[in-house]
């Protein structure tokens, strides 16, 4: 694999800006991992989200975006680059395979605005046109019916449960399977 670029000129819409993490952003990501619906959808660990865990989290996708095997964007405000609304990403990307996983978390003042649905399909425009790609999967919890709304309204079919696919909290957790082919997105 190699290097994963960012998009020149980033990817945008009126909505939200993609943009590399930074380490200023460390206090911006601590913040959004407290609350509760990030901490039960997107963090998988019982113990608390810190800063070491926000600094191990930029360190481990800028090398991973190194290796080629996911990139991750900061969602931002447009007229404001400061403002972290969210993350979107690809990840388990493989170019050989033509195939990713899309993934995403808001932060509370972003959500019920479209951001997310906005960046996925911003995201996965690329994925397929420039990158190549060929299949684009999501997945969340089954009780993640934010999630579900986001996949259905870019186009995504839901494919199914994996069964106690994941580790999650100490314990086991279902994924539910959604996919997006070229020419399906909505």
């Amino acid at each position: 694999m190699s290097e994963l670029l960012f998009p020149v000129p980033p990817l945008r819409d009126q909505t939200v800006l993609l943009r590399r993490w930074r380490e200023a952003d460390v206090p911006k990501i601590v913040m959004a991992f407290s609350d509760p619906v990030v901490q039960r959808f997107s963090w998988s660990q019982a113990a608390p989200f810190t800063e070491e865990d926000a600094r191990g989290y930029l360190a481990g996708q800028g090398s991973a975006r190194l290796r080629g095997e996911e990139v991750q964007f900061a969602l931002v405000e447009p007229g404001d680059d400061e403002v972290v609304l969210g993350c979107v990403s690809l990840f388990a990307l493989s170019l050989e395979h033509k195939s990713a996983t899309v993934g995403y978390w808001l932060a509370p003042q972003a959500r019920g605005r479209g951001v997310a649905s906005t960046a996925v399909r911003l995201l996965v425009t690329w994925g397929f046109t420039t990158l190549g790609l060929a299949r684009i999967e999501l997945t969340c919890g089954p009780d993640n019916e934010a999630s579900a709304r986001v996949a259905a309204r870019c186009g995504f079919v839901r494919e199914g449960v994996l069964r106690s696919n994941m580790s999650f909290k100490g314990g086991r957790r279902d994924t539910v399977l959604f996919s997006l082919l070229p020419g399906e997105l909505r």
